[in-house]
């Protein structure tokens, strides 16, 4: 498990250091705030993390559930994704890739 490093921006000294399991967590969490879209099973929740120079690199497969839009949930899903690691690492996401892995009848 490898760590990410974060300078602060302002005068203080010190860093904060956040575990890439961390990023994944909070990534999962968004996508399961999204309606209709199910996670995928197994390892890492279908999420995979690329760290650049230039900012956070997602990459995530999921479930729909049938009857939703499928563009507009993984519209929803790069938003909330973004939204949420920015505000809660202050990394900037450079990227949100959302792989639709299949369509499901559920009750």
């Amino acid at each position: 498990m490898s760590n990410i490093r974060l300078k602060s921006k302002n005068k203080q000294s010190g860093k904060i250091v956040y575990n890439t399991g961390i990023v994944q967590n909070i990534v999962a969490l968004a996508v399961a705030e999204v309606e209709g879209v199910i996670p995928t099973q197994g390892k890492k929740d279908g999420v995979s993390l690329y760290l650049e120079k230039d900012g956070v690199y997602v990459d995530i497969s999921v479930v729909v559930k049938y009857g939703y839009n499928v563009p507009d949930l993984a519209y929803r899903i790069q938003q909330t994704v973004k939204q949420s690691v920015e505000n809660m690492t202050h990394f900037k996401v450079a990227e949100v890739d959302v792989h639709i892995e299949d369509v499901v009848f559920c009750e």
